[in-house]
């Protein structure tokens, strides 16, 4: 049945069925934070909540739930809501899961007033993830900082630690001028 074959009370029980509210804090104050915290310490206080998630993250509905020395995890539990139009979780919100998980894993590792910004993003998708695979876990690992680039990897797992997609990204380092 196509939305238009329905009845306007149909579309509005379906509207209903398949809704999604959600709300998220102004992104200024992270953004403030990251510059007098070390990149670990401002990641940590995103996972503890402490400090409000990105938009983005609300947004695709992932969280951060582990940083350390170059390791950055998030968690991400799919939903019909992050479908492409054939039926399973766009690439797009997986990349995004890895494109996040490789910045951190940087990020865990810069100084206060140090950021970067990521330069390519190369996604192998393994298996279909939907909404029936159930939790999975991202965790990016750095493999390489040096002074003006950086290197990182993301491992998108399952509960049964099956890979369902790697990351691979090169990110550019922005150290504050010597002063």
């Amino acid at each position: 049945m196509h939305q238009t074959d329905l009845q306007p009370s149909d579309r509005d029980l379906e509207a209903d069925a398949r809704s999604r509210v959600y709300s998220w804090d102004d992104p200024a104050i992270t953004a403030a934070a990251a510059r007098n915290l070390d990149g670990k310490a401002f990641l940590a206080a995103i996972a503890e909540a402490t400090l409000p998630a990105p938009p983005i993250a609300r947004t695709l509905d992932f969280s951060l739930v582990a940083v350390g020395d170059g390791v950055a995890v998030f968690e991400f539990v799919p939903a019909d809501f992050h479908y492409n139009p054939i039926g399973s979780v766009h690439g797009g919100v997986l990349s995004t899961l890895c494109d996040s998980a490789c910045g951190c894993a940087v990020q865990s590792m810069l100084p206060a007033g140090t950021h970067y910004t990521s330069l390519d993003l190369s996604v192998k998708f393994l298996h279909p993830v939907t909404a029936a695979t159930g939790r999975l876990i991202c965790e990016g690992t750095l493999t390489h900082l040096g002074g003006r680039s950086a290197l990182a990897q993301a491992r998108l797992t399952g509960p049964d630690g099956k890979l369902y997609a790697h990351a691979t990204s090169s990110c550019m380092v922005f150290r504050p001028a010597a002063g």
